[in-house]
């Protein structure tokens, strides 16, 4: 198997179970040694696969409710079951675009694109369970968005994706958890404490790859980072879970960094 047309064929599968099935079978393929490195054309890509729902709307559009009701607790759940599903073609995208990168980047990607199926199969599950499913509410296409801004340069993907996006949902997890074990749903709780544990992994493979390619090109990574930040996103605004952050491969003076920087 072609490691590439692989990943493409999965990035594109429109199918949900076609696509969780897909992401798990290549990593496992990975793993086995089976999958390898054949030229294959990049294209830039507007709409990865995905279902005709959830229909797509702005952020701003999107209503917040209070989770102590059903329907606000199953929003939050699909909200971020769509995240984990939208991750999923973020990471096939990695491997399938940035080519003569070292072999562990691509199995670590396809890891993660097997962890964020498994996110998308326990948060779907839960959402089920309370009598939804995965597209009965709208979304926002934010994180592709993100995803077709960095498409040119696999330095500024590692640094706006991983570090950035992905690390905001380190930082609003625990607050999450403690408002929905308030509110006695101690079921999502436990998923999100798997979840939680995972993308912690999945920022510090970020940070990994990102450090990477900044000691390729000689560039000093901290204020590299920030650079970016200003440049395509402004300032990123707190709180930080610092300990998750920590442990995703941030410094201490880089989370102080980012925090002056919006104080400016």
């Amino acid at each position: 198997m072609n490691l590439y047309e692989a990943s493409y064929q999965c990035l594109m599968q429109n199918d949900v179970a076609l696509k969780l099935s897909g992401a798990t079978t290549l990593y496992e393929e990975r793993k086995n040694g089976t999958l390898e490195h054949q030229d294959f054309d990049v294209e830039r890509i507007e709409i990865p696969g995905r279902p005709d729902k959830p229909e797509l709307i702005p952020v701003t559009a999107l209503k917040r409710r209070k989770l102590g009701s059903d329907l606000g607790r199953a929003t939050l759940i699909h909200a971020i079951c769509h995240i984990e599903f939208n991750a999923i073609n973020l990471a096939l995208d990695a491997v399938y675009r940035f080519r003569d990168m070292p072999e562990e980047y691509y199995t670590d990607w396809l890891k993660i694109a097997a962890e964020e199926a498994y996110h998308f199969s326990l948060l779907n599950e839960r959402l089920e369970e309370m009598g939804y499913h995965y597209g009965d509410m709208p979304a926002h296409n934010g994180l592709w968005e993100m995803v077709l801004k960095t498409d040119h340069d696999v330095m500024i993907r590692m640094a706006l994706v991983p570090r950035v996006l992905e690390a905001r949902g380190l930082d609003v997890t625990p607050g999450m958890m403690e408002r929905l074990e308030t509110a006695g749903d101690h079921k999502t709780v436990e998923n999100l404490k798997i979840i939680l544990r995972d993308e912690i992994g999945h920022v510090a493979i970020g940070s990994r790859w990102f450090k990477y390619c900044c000691e390729l090109r000689g560039i000093e990574p901290e204020q590299t980072f920030r650079d970016l930040i200003k440049e395509y996103m402004g300032c990123l605004r707190g709180p930080f879970y610092e300990e998750g952050r920590l442990q995703a491969g941030f410094s201490q003076q880089e989370i102080d960094e980012l925090v002056r920087m919006c104080d400016q």
